[in-house]
């Protein structure tokens, strides 16, 4: 299983209220694509944290993961919740499997 978490920053001009937005549309947009088994969103609890918003999703392998990344609903969750606020991301994939070598995820 592949866990992908990715961490953004955001326009100086969100607000809170947009944040809260933007974790309940990721939740409601992504959780509609079949390739997606967990999605985990939320904001920063550090102040200090320069990465204030959070993305976590599990998919069963790489495969499912790259047809996820083709999915309509993932291009809408693009354009409607990332590029209009954020300015930033970074994007690391682990594997979740004890003993499992990474190669085959």
């Amino acid at each position: 299983m592949v866990h992908q978490l990715a961490l953004y920053k955001l326009h100086p001009g969100v607000t809170e209220e947009i944040l809260e937005e933007m974790i309940r549309r990721t939740r409601s947009l992504l959780l509609k694509v079949p390739e997606v088994m967990a999605v985990r969103s939320g904001r920063r609890i550090d102040p200090g944290s320069e990465w204030p918003f959070f993305v976590g999703l599990d998919f069963e392998n790489r495969a499912k993961q790259r047809i996820f990344l083709d999915d309509a609903v993932h291009h809408k969750f693009l354009s409607d919740v990332i590029r209009p606020y954020t300015l930033e991301k970074m994007v690391l994939d682990y594997e979740l499997e004890p003993g499992k070598n990474v190669k085959y995820s």
